[in-house]
């Protein structure tokens, strides 16, 4: 049986301000059945990328990368929040409604050539996805993917993204 993984994002208007509505996969997570639909999907769109590598930036990029990761049997790399990883990392920023934000992984942490998924639980305005490939590519991998659960597209990010194939389960 395919569930219907609309059901299970939550919509939480004026979150975090008025006028934004918040999708919250919160009840998707904490549901198995669609939890494992949803991770299955994006592992099976991965598997046609034929990736080497799983990366996703902190922190709903684990949630959903990790298990993608897991069920192809290659490793998944991190991408964190500025200051938090204690070996040598590259960065990349990338602009925030009031502001900059940077993104670090580990510099070793990419092999060239490695085709890679890039993964995160929503694409929104594509900073972040933007700033994850543009460190993928500086350590030489190949970009094969980007993978979403939710796609919001009135924030215009796979603009940002365009020159990459792109599977998003969900669009609001």
């Amino acid at each position: 049986m395919t569930l219907d993984l609309y059901k299970y994002v939550a919509s939480i208007p004026d979150y975090p301000e008025k006028g934004i509505i918040f999708r919250d996969i919160l009840p998707l997570m904490a549901d198995g059945e669609a939890y494992k639909q949803a991770t299955d999907e994006l592992s099976a769109y991965a598997r046609g990328k034929q990736v080497d590598m799983v990366v996703g930036p902190e922190a709903r990029g684990f949630i959903v990368g990790c298990p993608i990761a897991r069920e192809l049997g290659v490793g998944f790399a991190p991408a964190r929040k500025k200051g938090k990883l204690p070996r040598k990392a590259i960065s990349a920023s990338y602009n925030l409604e009031y502001g900059t934000a940077t993104l670090q992984m580990e510099a070793d942490s990419i092999k060239p050539g490695q085709r890679v998924l890039v993964v995160d639980d929503l694409l929104a305005t594509g900073g972040t996805i933007s700033a994850t490939i543009e460190m993928v590519e500086k350590m030489g991998g190949i970009v094969a993917g980007c993978a979403f659960l939710i796609e919001l597209k009135g924030l215009h990010g796979r603009e940002k993204i365009k020159d990459y194939d792109m599977k998003a389960l969900m669009e609001f």
